[in-house]
């Protein structure tokens, strides 16, 4: 492809925004004969023609034994990738990352070829005062109320099941129940389901039946039922009680709690305690560090590229995607679990996509403009920290490490600089301390002298 081709190219250029470049490209007639003349030699190598070693048979031959879409998207791709350089340098641009690219119009005959690049450029920072920031912290208190709850969680998991057989079904009890239809034959359905917690009609006929129990009752199964042939439907149906099961508790004693690793009832109640102060507290520290990004962001000017949002966001659909294929669900079904439609759900995803990376890039600064460093122990924790998250055992880590260690680098390194740099800005905010009950004072809507 000669050079003066390239120079003849005719190129749009649209700022969508100070980060993002937008190129319309009309190729010159001569660009896409030779994009596709490459591309038939291109695909050539891999076609068998009898009587032809691959590469040498006729270009006429090659076009008649292969899909012509395919040569079409083959030449298409030889164009942009011999005229793209010749574009970014003729609009003097350096990409930040890789550019989009959308073919906009391919046709052989007559040789018309256009198409439509996103370029994305460096992110531009004005990053405001980030020292003295005003925030408010919610002092992490624990009631009794809330001990003895969580105690009596601790206790329903040590406790076991035991048959029921002196009373009737009460809200909790795991019961197994026979369902069968009227008029239809057959021994019915059974299902184990747990009282209180199936569905509206079947919780008010079960409760205070006992084992063996029989009696008939109209029922109107929701639409999300799972025995589909009868859900979204009113049914006459006869139930039976199988059998039912309760949680014996254990007693609440000291042997109780030598059990859960305390040497007294009231040894456990403080370490339950001091448990939930910490819980409340990593909670009230999250709500700091959000309060911080939120004032930092909105008191700097910040500018991303479309690309780096849109491909994060592209990202998340897919692997939200793919987890829902494994439950047998979609994301039109999720988003109207949701109360959303797909446009919402995907919009929301956009709007959290870009709002990640412009706090990654304030992080990317701060640390820059504090000249923070990474240690080789920071890396090793965040990575530690990823393999717990991913319920990695101790045992198969190294393996972990060398399966994933170069995909998940990135975030491990994020995480580090993430860390440092939160922990900074936090001890160097101005921190009120606000108790249960008491409004937070918010933070006052002046505009930071900017970093240079």
């Amino acid at each position: 492809m000669s050079t003066a081709a390239l120079t003849k190219m005719k190129i749009t250029r649209t700022e969508l925004n100070p980060c993002t470049i937008q190129l319309d490209v009309v190729c010159t007639p001569e660009m896409v004969t030779a994009g596709y003349a490459k591309a038939v030699k291109v695909i050539g190598k891999k076609v068998k023609v009898p009587g032809f070693r691959p590469g040498q048979a006729p270009a006429k031959m090659i076009e008649k034994m292969v899909d012509p879409q395919t040569l079409l998207e083959q030449a298409a791709d030889e164009v942009v990738r011999e005229a793209f350089p010749s574009v970014l340098e003729q609009e003097s641009l350096q990409p930040d990352s890789q550019p989009s690219v959308e073919l906009t119009k391919f046709t052989k005959e007559p040789p018309e070829m256009e198409f439509k690049a996103k370029v994305p450029l460096a992110p531009k920072v004005e990053l405001a005062e980030y020292k003295g920031i005003p925030v408010s912290k919610r002092v992490a208190t624990v009631s009794d109320e809330e001990v003895d709850r969580q105690i009596d969680e601790l206790r329903k998991r040590g406790g076991k099941k035991q048959e029921v057989k002196d009373r009737g079904i009460q809200e909790g009890d795991v019961a197994v129940v026979n369902i069968r239809l009227e008029g239809v034959e057959g021994d019915g359905r059974n299902f184990m389901v747990i009282a209180g917690q199936t569905f509206e009609a079947l919780d008010k006929a079960i409760v205070g039946m006992k084992a063996e129990e029989i009696k008939s009752a109209k029922l109107e199964f929701p639409a999300t039922f799972q025995e589909k042939d009868w859900a979204g439907s009113k049914k006459d149906t006869t139930i039976t009680i199988r059998s039912i099961s309760a949680l014996a508790l254990p007693d609440l004693d000291d042997d109780f709690a030598k059990s859960m690793r305390a040497q007294s009832l009231d040894d456990l109640k403080a370490k339950v305690g001091e448990a939930i102060r910490r819980a409340k507290d990593e909670v009230a520290q999250e709500m700091v560090f959000e309060q911080i990004l939120d004032h930092l962001l909105k008191e700097s000017t910040v500018h991303v590229s479309d690309n780096t949002w849109e491909s994060v966001a592209t990202r998340r659909l897919n692997e939200m995607h793919q987890e829902l294929l494994t439950k047998k669900s979609s994301l039109e079904e999720h988003a109207k679990s949701n109360g959303m439609t797909l446009q919402e759900l995907i919009d929301a995803q956009k709007h959290e996509a870009k709002l990640h990376v412009e706090r990654a890039v304030v992080i990317e600064r701060v640390f820059s403009a504090e000249q923070m460093k990474i240690t080789p122990q920071d890396l090793d924790a965040h990575f530690y920290q990823i393999a717990q998250e991913n319920n990695i055992a101790e045992a198969d880590m190294p393996k972990f490490a060398k399966d994933y260690g170069a995909q998940i680098r990135d975030e491990v390194v994020f995480r580090s600089m993430y860390g440092k740099v939160m922990s900074f800005l936090a001890e160097n905010a101005k921190i009120t301390e606000v108790t249960d009950g008491e409004e937070p004072a918010g933070p006052k809507k002046t505009k930071a002298k900017a970093k240079k």
